[in-house]
């Protein structure tokens, strides 16, 4: 089991920019993928961006263009630069681990509120 420590939300007008970080217990080679979710008040919880071991990136479409997902390997850590906030970004995000297809998920942080004001 994959442990996950998530810090960097808070709150941000729009139009602003925030960087969430993921420090992993184990090597990021060790794992298959590691990425971001979100959920909303109410709503289901949604892929945003990922990253698989040999470095491939997707991201949901409403964040192409706006979001980059990285990593540091020496540092165990994953990150999700977040610019050009709308206030639609506005939820819970968690970071994940999971298959390199995200069909199973197997370990989740604890999340960090990201809140954009209009």
């Amino acid at each position: 089991q994959v442990q996950l420590v998530e810090s960097g939300g808070g709150l941000v007008q729009a139009g602003g920019s925030l960087r969430l970080s993921c420090a992993a217990s184990l090597s990021v080679f060790s794992i298959n993928a590691m990425g971001w979710y979100r959920q909303a008040p109410g709503k289901r919880r949604e892929f945003v961006a990922g990253i698989t071991s040999a470095g491939y990136k997707n991201y949901v479409d409403s964040v192409k263009g706006r979001f980059t997902i990285s990593r540091d390997n020496a540092k165990n850590t994953v990150y999700l630069q977040m610019n050009s906030l709308k206030p639609e970004d506005t939820a819970v995000y968690y970071c994940a681990v999971g298959s390199a297809s995200w069909s199973v998920v197997s370990s989740w942080g604890q999340g960090t509120q990201v809140t954009v004001s209009s």
